[in-house]
């Protein structure tokens, strides 16, 4: 069984020991598991992988719900101005994540992100094709693509 599956586990009997099944109380159960898992950590060796991958998860996700503010602000502006001040393009972005998860999850907080839409994968696997409503720079948006996006999904995956 692994580790993932003992927290879960273990917030599931926090919530039968409690007799609540809400959110709060499974949230607190992992949590309070978690806590039982790093006290007890000498006993499983993967541990450290666990909690390691644990960090890059949750830093995935709060970096991309900060993403996902930051580049909303534009594409309000936008909408609620007069005129059209936004330049769309189609950028071809050279991706080195290589597992269709990896692939997918990019190309997924791609087009979650307002204003970046994923297209395509090439057939080799090695470039993405986005659509940016704001393509004025698109060795800009490559950069943070491959510095920012890439990054997280391949520390969490890997």
């Amino acid at each position: 069984m692994n580790l993932f599956a003992i927290n879960m586990v273990l917030a599931f009997a926090w919530v039968a020991l409690t007799g609540g099944l809400t959110l709060g109380g499974l949230t607190t159960g992992y949590l309070v598991g978690m806590a039982a898992m790093w006290l007890v950590r000498p006993l499983f060796p993967d541990t450290g992988v666990y909690f390691r991958r644990l960090y890059y998860w949750t830093r995935l996700i709060v970096m991309f719900v900060y993403e996902l503010v930051v580049s909303s602000i534009p594409v309000v502006r936008d909408v609620l101005t007069p005129g059209q001040s936004s330049q769309p393009a189609l950028i071809a972005v050279p991706i080195t994540v290589t597992t269709d998860l990896q692939i997918t999850l990019l190309a997924n907080f791609i087009s979650l992100t307002p204003g970046t839409l994923s297209l395509d994968v090439s057939e080799d696997r090695s470039t993405l094709y986005i659509h940016a409503m704001f393509g004025d720079d698109p060795d800009a948006i490559r950069a943070q693509i491959r510095d920012r996006f890439e990054v997280w999904v391949r520390e969490a995956t890997e």
